[in-house]
């Protein structure tokens, strides 16, 4: 990338900025268009072919399905107005604890 750092904040920033863009020409702004729900179907077929790679072993086609994973949970948590900032603050409050103990006070689902 030439030096240029790359961060889940950029790719978010990207989305914000294309969300706002005409839909035959953003494929972001086409996604939105088409509501959380077709973006949550996509994010989950997206999900899918990134375990396919990964039981496959395919390095390089998991690097590939999990940037469009990243992407399309980006898109998703637009659609639905929440922020990536949101969720590294939710993510960060659980640090205080190990995983299986803020599991545990989740509550059994």
């Amino acid at each position: 990338m030439g030096g240029r750092v790359f961060s889940l904040e950029t790719l978010a920033a990207t989305i914000d900025a294309r969300a706002s863009a005409d839909g035959a020409k953003s494929y972001t702004r086409s996604l939105l268009d088409k509501g959380a729900a077709h973006c949550a179907r996509k994010f989950g077929e997206e999900a899918v072919e990134a375990i396919v790679a990964t039981c496959s072993g395919d390095q390089a086609q998991l690097r590939a399905e999990a940037g469009d994973v990243l992407y399309h949970l980006l898109v998703m948590l637009k659609a639905r107005g929440v922020t990536l900032a949101s969720v590294l603050e939710e993510l960060g409050a659980r640090t205080s604890q190990s995983g299986h103990q803020e599991k545990a006070s989740r509550g059994a689902k």
